[in-house]
């Protein structure tokens, strides 16, 4: 059985989105010392508008940790997280299309 381009080209979307979410989330905790969040676009004022990018393409990583993190604590019902999950998996898919059109406009890929 072998899968077809298309196929194949959305699993390298799906699992780069997530991927560079993971790692953009770890690199703004490193850099900051602040726990990479939704919360940091109530913040306001500059600080609220630097932290778009950070929060759009981390939103993945950020939406599966706090998921995980809700069903572990507060026993959040499976069809609760089943859904979050299907909504990070279709950004993931989203934003990685967006790294790799990116990564092949600068030829890097």
């Amino acid at each position: 059985m072998t899968l077809e381009p298309s196929a194949v080209e959305a699993l390298k979307s799906l699992i780069l989105g997530f991927a560079f979410a993971g790692l953009l989330a770890s690199a703004f905790e490193l850099f900051t010392r602040k726990r990479a969040g939704f919360e940091l676009l109530q913040s306001g004022g500059v600080g609220a508008v630097a932290s778009v990018p950070v929060v759009v393409f981390s939103a993945p990583f950020l939406i599966l940790r706090n998921t995980v993190r809700g069903r572990q604590l507060e026993g959040r019902p499976f069809f609760f997280v089943m859904a979050a999950s299907m909504i990070a998996s279709l950004w993931s898919l989203i934003s990685g299309r967006v790294v790799l059109d990116l990564l092949m406009m600068i030829g890097a890929a």
